[in-house]
């Protein structure tokens, strides 16, 4: 193992199941102690993509290196890893079944009883340390679970669509605790088809679609890739001004939008007070991830997305 910037490396990873390619060509890197999120539809390979970087299962070819280690299964003692299907044994206590998931990472039961005790009460679940498994709510379960990935100190955390099922309060919950853990330095890796996870949480995110990488790089750089969209609403209807106005721009319920030009808003709002358009409202909105990922995936990948395009799920 070396020291490395990046907690996770892949190159060129195919992964073949028969005829199908379900990984097809990805490399991506993901810098230490950042949140980075695995953006695309079910069915575009993000599961896939996880495992393999993790070492569950290998490449049919390609190259990953996970926290420095060429073989990642090597890495599994530093690594909390949330599947995306759940899974506690149903009769278990909430502190046992702590115990036991760090204890498959190599955490001594005795240590994992006591710190699982500890990251019960720190997140409200005090009173059910003793309680089994099987009379949790769902969201309460899956918290259970995802304090097992971590109750060994992981130097990563891998959460494959970790708000899936989750109300939006314990979505909250859920986005506040893995902001923590990368305020203390662990490296994040999650997958998601809910770009308002992506959009609040990560600093840098690759969008998967068809088991390609279609952009990978950090947030705003994705945004960026959209000039800005200027909304307007004028008293004049008519008159020199309107030249500034790209021929592009729609009139919706008597605003003007349209993207900003390329010379910025000095430019543009000279010409709308030299040609006397009288303004009302100007206000220039910047384009949010949903934009982007159209722009970059495309309508199909898109559409494929269904809610996650608008609205955390």
């Amino acid at each position: 193992m070396d020291a490395s910037n990046f907690a996770v490396e892949a190159h060129d990873l195919v992964k073949h199941f028969g005829d199908t390619r379900a990984v097809n060509g990805v490399s991506l890197s993901v810098p230490a102690a950042t949140i980075y999120g695995v953006l695309g539809p079910n069915g575009a390979g993000k599961t896939t993509l996880l495992r393999i970087l993790l070492g569950i299962i290998d490449p049919s070819s390609g190259t990953r290196r996970l926290l420095g280690y060429d073989r990642p299964i090597e890495a599994a003692h530093e690594v909390g890893y949330l599947p995306e299907e759940r899974g506690l044994y149903p009769a278990m206590s909430c502190v046992d079944a702590i115990a036991f998931m760090g204890a498959l990472r190599g955490l001594p039961l005795r240590e994992g009883r006591r710190r699982g005790a500890e990251l019960l009460a720190e997140h409200g679940l005090g009173d059910w340390i003793r309680k089994p498994i099987r009379t949790l709510s769902k969201g309460m379960a899956q918290t259970v679970q995802l304090l097992g990935t971590l109750v060994h100190k992981p130097r990563l955390i891998v959460l494959d669509e970790p708000f899936a099922g989750l109300d939006a309060i314990n979505q909250e919950k859920l986005e506040a605790l893995i902001r923590r853990q990368a305020t203390d330095g662990v490296s994040i890796l999650f997958s998601t088809h809910v770009i308002a996870h992506a959009e609040r949480l990560c600093e840098r995110i690759a969008i998967i679609a068809a088991g390609k990488v279609a952009f990978e790089g950090a947030v705003d750089e994705a945004r960026g890739r959209l000039r800005p969209i200027v909304h307007l609403r004028t008293r004049s209807a008519d008159g020199p001004w309107r030249e500034a106005i790209p021929n592009e721009a729609r009139l919706v319920a008597g605003e003007w939008r349209f993207q900003l030009p390329p010379g910025g808003p000095e430019p543009l709002l000279k010409a709308l007070i030299d040609g006397g358009a009288g303004i009302e409202t100007l206000s220039i909105e910047r384009p949010g991830l949903h934009d982007a990922f159209v722009a970059i995936a495309g309508e199909a990948a898109a559409k494929a997305m269904g809610d996650g395009l608008g609205q955390a799920a």
